[in-house]
């Protein structure tokens, strides 16, 4: 990068402030531009000079950070990482800001160890790097896409013939920023009787119980954050659980997951290499991956092991991301099968287990 990321931090934390600047600053391609105790010094900030990203704590004096969200991406679309304590309660809150147009959900950094204030650090300026990259028209767009009420009507059911020696389809999906939508566009366009699934979201912890609870509000999949030894059956979709490893294993004709602690993998826990390496492993050619919108290439190197092992393999396509980091990546390392737009993944994972 030529020109560094220059970053607007609003946080009514003094202390906050002074953490993420130095976490931020420590990037060789990111700027602090200035900072603002709450959203209104920070609409000051921004008339003197528009920053490339914002990070936004959400509860703040005179003006919340959702408020201030919404009003900002209706006059002034910025890209905008949420940087919240993630307290339980709050996460349904944070949530929302995402619907409003957030990019991502970071952290908010806690004293502790050096390890965790060092995975914060590459956390929250992975989180501004890619917020930078972000296309908000296609975020925008990807918001308001329809779910397909007619998938099921119109695709045959998956058979119920297989050879003995073959198990039930699963599919594995692995997707990072503007992922949140592209999750929910793609559940909400299966039918209930849609193979087992499971997804690694890149997501802080706490987020995805909140997240898993929403989509199972509104999908015909039943959806939950992965707990260990979940099984992985027909018309379920688990979402692994944030800051742990998830691993597809298989038991007999029983599929379930595993979920870990264990060091960053590309830079990410949980991360889609660990769940497409295992997928690979314990499903082979009865896997289906699927890669979606994301910075990073989290999921390329996993997803060339699934198409080797004979799983059928898909990418979003760039036109449909919100970043196509990810998807680009997986590509160019040969690991995919077909790239299909957002729309058509659903369609085209039933066809495949028909």
């Amino acid at each position: 990068m030529s020109k560094k990321i220059q970053v607007l931090v609003v946080d009514d934390s003094a202390v906050v402030r002074q953490t993420l600047c130095e976490l931020l600053s420590s990037h060789p391609n990111i700027e602090i531009m200035a900072v603002a105790a709450d959203p209104l010094i920070a609409a000051e900030k921004i008339q003197e000079q528009v920053p490339d990203v914002i990070t936004l704590d959400v509860e703040m004096p005179r003006m919340d950070g959702i408020t201030f969200l919404e009003k900002l991406m209706s006059q002034h679309p910025i890209p905008v990482v949420i940087c919240s304590s993630l307290a339980k309660a709050g996460s349904d809150t944070a949530l929302k800001a995402m619907e409003y147009g957030a990019v991502d959900i970071i952290e908010k950094p806690r004293l502790g160890t050096k390890q965790f204030l060092e995975e914060s650090r590459i956390r929250i300026c992975d989180a501004v790097i890619g917020a930078s990259q972000v296309r908000l028209e296609k975020l925008v767009r990807i918001r308001h896409v329809q779910p397909k009420l007619t998938a099921d009507a119109m695709l045959a059911k998956p058979s119920s013939r297989a050879m003995a020696e073959t198990t039930e389809k699963v599919v594995v999906v692995g997707a990072s920023t503007g992922g949140t939508e592209a999750v929910r566009v793609f559940l909400q366009s299966l039918p209930a009787d849609t193979p087992g699934i499971v997804i690694v979201q890149h997501m802080p912890e706490h987020f995805t119980a909140s997240f898993a609870k929403r989509l199972d509000d509104i999908c015909r999949v039943s959806v939950k954050e992965g707990a260990n030894n979940d099984t992985v059956m027909p018309g379920r979709a688990i979402i692994a659980p944030g800051n742990y490893h998830t691993l597809l294993k298989r038991s007999g004709a029983r599929y379930f997951i595993e979920v870990k602690e264990g060091p960053l993998v590309s830079r990410h826990r949980p991360s889609v290499d660990v769940l497409f390496r295992s997928a690979a492993r314990y499903a082979g050619k009865n896997a289906l991956g699927v890669i979606m919108t994301g910075m990073g290439d989290d999921g390329a190197q996993g997803m060339l092991e699934l198409k080797d092992a004979g799983a059928y393999t898909i990418a979003q396509d760039e036109n449909s991301c919100v970043v196509f980091g990810m998807p680009n990546e997986a590509i160019k390392l040969g690991g995919v099968a077909k790239v299909l737009p957002l729309d058509d993944i659903a369609s085209s994972i039933m066809r495949a287990c028909a």
